[in-house]
């Protein structure tokens, strides 16, 4: 029987990230992916043109017919309101066995927000305090959740480690953007790991997206945490070079 993914997110229309980017990545991991909306976008190569919040109601009634205990893992990508980050919250805090990865996306890579200012606040407070969760935030991201300009090579660990003074129970940072090599830091109660390899040469839209999603599944299936990141980062690396 195939694991369950429970994707909660925002939609992309070219399904290159977001809860679309989700099934494909979950029917390439052999994951049974279901899914609850909380916006609607149009983006294209040059970043959103629009975002469309579902209504709250409908955006509960879509948790609440996610089938959460058969559920091995949680993805979450952009909320768009506050409303939406704390139904979700709710929904995890009254689960704490099971590991949400949680994608603090604030913005398109390629331009224009996925989150307003409250919905940021609010995932600060109840979703990135959470010890089920992995929190999966790229630079920028972290930067802006540490109300910092930038964070750089040398701090990258200590960026990671505290976000997770926060509550979440393992913080992931992403350096994809930085110069040279990209590396990631792992934070967890057992400390820091690096990973870092060379760069690939491809470019590839909703990096971010993907890496949340296979760690989703690997986590779903069983994997410990070091070894699911590194099967993530693997299957990451593996789409930029086919691209």
């Amino acid at each position: 029987m195939a694991v369950i993914v429970l994707s909660i997110g925002t939609t992309h229309p070219w399904n290159v990230a977001g809860v679309g980017r989700d099934l494909v990545v979950g029917c390439a991991k052999e994951c049974r992916v279901f899914t609850a909306v909380a916006a609607v976008s149009a983006q294209d190569s040059t970043g959103v043109i629009a975002l469309g919040p579902v209504a709250q109601e409908l955006f509960e009634a879509q948790l609440s017919a996610l089938p959460w205990e058969s559920a091995g893992a949680v993805r979450v990508g952009a909320l768009p309101t506050s409303a939406a980050v704390r139904a979700v919250a709710a929904a995890l805090r009254a689960r704490p066995w099971l590991p949400a990865v949680v994608d603090p996306v604030f913005a398109a890579s390629r331009g224009g927000e996925l989150a307003d200012r409250a919905a940021r606040d609010a995932l600060e407070e109840e979703l990135a305090t959470l010890s089920s969760v992995v929190l999966t935030p790229n630079l920028s991201e972290a930067a802006a959740m540490l109300h910092e300009d930038a964070i750089e090579r040398s701090n990258l660990g200590e960026a990671a480690t505290r976000l997770r003074a926060r509550g979440a129970g393992a913080v992931l940072l992403t350096g994809g953007h930085l110069e040279g090599a990209p590396a990631d830091a792992l934070a967890t109660s057992d400390g820091v790991e690096m990973f870092s390899e060379a760069r690939i040469a491809g470019a590839m839209h909703g990096t971010g997206c993907t890496l949340a999603m296979v760690l989703a599944c690997e986590l779903a299936a069983g994997k410990p945490l070091p070894a699911a990141v590194r099967a993530a980062r693997a299957f990451v690396r593996a789409e930029i070079a086919r691209h």
